[in-house]
């Protein structure tokens, strides 16, 4: 399928076909060196989230097989 940009003022724009699904509001755009063009679909870091950090455990202490009073955390 071919698209065509146009511009709006000084924003040039490329058309989504409508038979495409959008799966996000927002989106981060990229160009390689070889100047393909990709969309891909913003998600919240829930490491930026102060609630989200203060609410879990970070430590991982299962995956090396210690308790918390081995911790030398």
């Amino acid at each position: 399928m071919t698209v065509k940009p146009y511009k709006i003022g000084s924003t040039t724009v490329l058309p989504i076909p409508a038979s495409f699904k959008l799966s996000a509001q927002d989106y981060d755009a990229y160009q390689g060196r070889d100047g393909v063009i990709t969309f891909t679909p913003q998600h919240l870091n829930p490491f930026l989230n102060a609630h989200f950090v203060a609410t879990h455990d970070f430590s991982q202490l299962e995956d090396i097989h210690l308790t918390p009073a081995d911790s030398p955390f």
